[in-house]
C-alpha cells in the first residue's frame, strides 16, 4: 500500500498526447489482412524475371487466400499472417515467338517459416525441351526473384503498416526504436552459424542416450571426385538442389536443407578424409555429432565410409535413414559412371547449362531436366 500523499506507481496514469492505451500496455490490434492483400499484388502482380536469354512474367494473382494482422501488447510489435498464392506466369527464350505459360504455388507464407522454408514451386502447361529450359529458369532463377518479393512484403508489414500502434508519450512526436521490438519468425531468421562447442562423449550440452553410425556405399568415380562433391558449394547445391552455405576449411561453417542440417568442418585431408561436427535442426540445443568421410579408392570404384557418433538414440534410424536416401543416393546420380568403355565418369571443367542457365559440370547437363549427354 502506498503511503499517505504518496501514489502507487502503478496506477499513476501517463500523461499522454492523445490519451488513450497508457504506457501501450493494452493489447491492441490492427487488421493487415486487405492491406497485405493489396501490397502482395503490388509486388507480384506484372513482376518481370528475365536473365540469360529468358524472359518471364507473372501475369496474374490467381489466388490470395488468408490473413494478416499486426499486435501491440506492452509496447512490442507481433506480427501474425498466413497466405496460400497461386500465380499464373508465362516466359520464352529470347527470340523464340512460343510462349511457355505455367502456376506458381506459394502455400505456407507465414512468420512460422523462414524464407528458405517457403514451398515455391513451378509447373508448366506444355512439353519440349523449350518449356522445360524456361520452367528450369524459374525453378532456379524465379523462385529466388519471388522469395525476394515476399521478404519486401513481410518487411513492409513490419516497418510501414505497423506505424501508430505504439504511441508516443507525452512531448515525443516519434516512437524510439527501443521502444519496438520485432517478435516474427520468419524472413528476418538467419541460420544459426554460431561458434560451434567440440562435443565430449560425456559432456554434449545435454545428457542424452547416443549411438553410433557405420555406413559404406561404392561410387562409381575418383576419390577427388567425391571430396569435390562434399567440399564444392555447386556441387552440394547440384545434389541438395536447395540453398547452401558453406566454408569448406577448417574450423568454416556449413548448413544445408534450408538450415535443417548444420555444422563445421573439424579436419580436410584431400581427397581422403572429412571430419565434421554435425546436427540436424530438431536435435536438442547445442548437442552436435561428429561425423567422419574416409574415402579410399579403390582400382574400379571408390569406397566411401561413413561413422557418425553422438547420435541421439531416438534419432539413429531416421539419421541413417536420410543418409542412404539424402546423401548416397544424390551423390550417386551426381557421380554416375559414364558409359561402359569408361571406368569413371571424369568431372571436367564446369559450363553454362543450356536448359538452365545455372553452371555445371559439363558432363551434367541439368538436373531440373534430368539430361546427361549419354542418356
Amino acid at each position: 500500500m502506498a503511503k499517505w500523499g504518496e501514489g502507487d506507481p502503478r496506477w499513476i496514469v501517463e500523461e499522454r498526447p492523445d490519451a488513450t492505451n497508457v504506457n501501450n500496455w493494452h493489447w491492441t490490434e490492427k487488421n493487415a489482412g486487405p492491406w497485405s492483400k493489396e501490397r502482395l499484388k503490388e509486388l507480384l502482380n506484372n513482376f518481370k524475371i528475365a536473365q540469360n536469354g529468358v524472359d518471364c512474367k507473372v501475369t496474374e494473382v490467381e489466388k490470395l487466400d488468408g490473413e494478416a494482422s499486426a499486435n501491440n501488447r506492452k509496447g512490442k510489435l507481433i506480427f501474425f499472417y498466413e497466405w496460400d498464392i497461386k500465380l499464373k506466369w508465362e516466359g520464352n527464350l529470347a527470340g523464340s515467338k512460343d510462349i511457355v505459360k505455367g502456376e506458381v504455388s506459394i502455400p505456407n507464407l507465414s512468420e512460422e517459416n523462414d524464407v528458405s522454408e517457403v514451398d515455391i514451386s513451378i509447373t508448366i502447361k506444355g512439353s519440349g525441351e523449350e518449356a522445360q529450359r524456361v520452367k528450369a529458369f524459374m525453378h532456379n532463377v524465379g523462385r529466388d526473384k519471388i522469395r525476394k518479393q515476399l521478404s519486401e512484403y513481410v518487411r513492409s508489414l513490419k516497418e510501414e503498416f505497423s506505424k501508430g500502434l505504439i504511441l508516443p508519450k507525452k512531448g515525443e512526436t516519434t516512437v524510439k526504436p527501443d521502444n519496438v521490438s520485432m517478435i516474427t519468425s520468419g524472413f528476418n531468421k538467419k541460420v544459426n552459424m554460431d561458434p560451434i562447442v567440440a562435443p565430449k562423449n560425456n559432456q554434449i550440452g545435454c545428457k542424452l542416450d547416443t549411438k553410433s553410425i557405420e555406413l559404406s556405399e561404392k561410387f562409381q568415380c575418383r576419390a577427388q571426385e567425391f571430396y569435390d562433391a562434399m567440399t564444392r558449394i555447386e556441387m552440394v547445391t547440384a545434389f541438395t538442389q536447395g540453398h547452401v552455405k558453406m566454408e569448406a576449411e577448417k574450423g568454416g561453417k556449413f548448413a544445408l536443407f534450408g538450415g535443417n542440417i548444420t555444422g563445421e568442418f573439424r579436419e580436410l585431408v584431400p581427397p581422403k578424409k572429412i571430419v565434421q561436427y554435425w546436427r540436424y535442426k530438431q536435435w536438442p540445443e547445442q548437442h552436435f555429432s561428429e561425423v567422419t568421410f574416409t574415402i579410399d579408392e579403390k582400382e574400379d570404384h571408390t569406397l566411401v565410409t561413413v561413422k557418425q557418433d553422438l547420435v541421439p538414440a531416438s534419432e539413429v534410424e531416421q539419421t541413417r535413414d536420410n543418409w542412404q536416401r539424402l546423401n548416397f543416393n544424390s551423390k550417386a546420380v551426381l557421380l554416375k559412371i559414364a558409359p561402359e568403355n569408361d571406368k569413371f565418369c571424369i568431372m571436367q571443367d564446369f559450363i553454362l547449362c543450356k536448359f538452365c542457365n545455372e553452371t555445371v559440370m559439363n558432363n551434367l547437363l541439368c538436373r531440373f531436366v534430368n539430361a546427361l549427354p549419354w542418356i
